[in-house]
């Protein structure tokens, strides 16, 4: 029986630098996932959505730069996962324009950014979509290419992103509605206890509020910012409420059950505000120091990073190449010779054949074309990298029929070419001469 690990997907949008809601959000699970043999991890940084909400191209580069040490000072190893920058992967914007054509502008005026933008503009009497650009409206689409690209089967996220991953499901089912089965339709998946990390005003810990906690900042600062948490005026001695507490929220995503029981009684029981942020501070410190020296020495060596990155985005695009080729297909920007009878089309729509790709024991990447009952039309050689294995499915997407006749005698060396390009996929031409 065959395992299907499950696919889980995150990224973080590159407009500043991590915090502490970043890592018990996203890093954290992210990281813990992605040692679990059973899941298989797509971490990206979202450097396409960071054009919507900032023009300063400094520090789009400079946020890349920290989100991705932060990641791996974290534990994530970029050999285990798929690790990339979302600007290295081109069929990304390609797919955002083919969702683009099957999803109504009803729902994207539904989205809650859009809506919070012209709620605004109504409110100070202005036009309903004043300082409202194309980004801002497009942004669930190209999120839903960021999802819809991989297959993911889990996106983990707030519980205020939920709607964008719904809105991700209807494009993949209205997608798969006209063109067959292509989409996998993906879950949101929210742990609720860190799910909106408050942040030194007790809001939602975000960069728009200005209220983040650094998180490799130095020891002395994150202590320094700890102790300017908003709490009340409730003197020592006296019972503090836990909940609405934006110092105990903060807590409670980095200690244990047992931790958080304890200091829930010395709420109660009246401990100083003071002692209750030092306790804080020795949490998170206990966690976070012992990775700060690692994400120091990549911010030093920003190659090292992009050595990592590029690596990644040769992994990503290993399956974003060929899935890319078949959708092209399934709308119909084929080569002209790949004409297909009415009844051919139909039946391709519910069964086609399929490239798969995957490493061997030898450390080798080989790719096989099997048909909807598993049957190996074809089997290449071993490949030294993800790339050259992707590069050559796209050379048999390219030419067609004809190249896999010329090449049968071939196929454990198959040639490769500096200017492969993604064309549309001979999947349905390999159903087509197998009948």
């Amino acid at each position: 029986m065959k395992f299907e690990r499950t696919r889980v997907l995150t990224g973080i949008t590159t407009t500043g630098t991590p915090h502490l809601g970043n890592y018990v959000g996203a890093i954290r699970p992210t990281v813990q996932a992605s040692k679990n043999a059973a899941t298989e991890g797509f971490y990206f940084l979202a450097d396409y959505h960071a054009l919507i909400k900032c023009d300063e191209p400094a520090r789009i580069q400079r946020s890349t730069l920290e989100i991705a040490a932060s990641w791996i000072a974290s534990g994530l190893d970029p050999e285990q996962v798929t690790f990339y920058r979302q600007s290295d992967i081109p069929e990304i914007p390609e797919l955002t324009w083919f969702l683009t054509c099957v999803t109504g502008k009803g729902l994207l005026n539904r989205a809650h950014a859009y809506k919070a933008a012209t709620d605004k503009n109504h409110a100070s009497s202005h036009d309903t979509d004043a300082d409202v650009t194309a980004g801002l409206f497009m942004y669930p689409v190209l999120m839903g290419a960021d999802i819809l690209m991989f297959k993911a089967h889990q996106v983990p996220v707030g519980r205020d992103q939920i709607q964008h991953i719904e809105m991700a499901r209807d494009m993949a089912a209205s997608f798969n509605h006209l063109y067959g089965e292509h989409f996998v339709l993906p879950e949101a998946v929210v742990e609720e206890s860190v799910a909106l990390l408050p942040g030194l005003d007790g809001r939602k810990m975000s960069k728009s509020y200005d209220n983040t906690i650094p998180l490799f900042a130095p020891s002395a600062q994150i202590r320094k910012q700890i102790n300017a948490i908003v709490t009340d005026s409730r003197a020592p001695g006296e019972p503090k409420a836990t909940e609405g507490s934006a110092l105990f929220q903060i807590y409670q995503a980095f200690a244990s059950a047992e931790e958080t029981n304890q200091l829930a009684t010395a709420f109660s029981q009246g401990i100083p505000w003071g002692d209750a942020k030092q306790i804080l501070f020795e949490r998170i410190d206990r966690e976070i120091a012992p990775m700060r020296a690692t994400y120091e020495d990549l911010i030093q060596n920003p190659s090292q990073v992009e050595t990592i990155l590029l690596a990644g985005a040769d992994k990503a695009r290993s399956q974003s190449a060929a899935f890319m080729g078949e959708l092209r297909h399934a709308v119909g920007l084929r080569p002209l010779s790949a004409q297909l009878t009415a009844k051919q089309a139909k039946a391709a729509k519910t069964a086609t054949a399929s490239f798969k790709q995957y490493r061997q024991k030898d450390g080798q990447f080989y790719f096989k074309l099997v048909d909807p009952q598993g049957e190996i039309l074809l089997q290449s050689r071993g490949f030294t990298s993800p790339r050259d294995a992707g590069l050559a499915i796209e050379q048999l997407i390219e030419n067609g029929i004809s190249a896999v006749q010329a090449m049968a005698s071939q196929l454990e060396s198959i040639p490769l070419t500096a200017h492969s390009h993604i064309a549309s996929t001979l999947i349905l031409l390999l159903e087509s001469s197998k009948k």
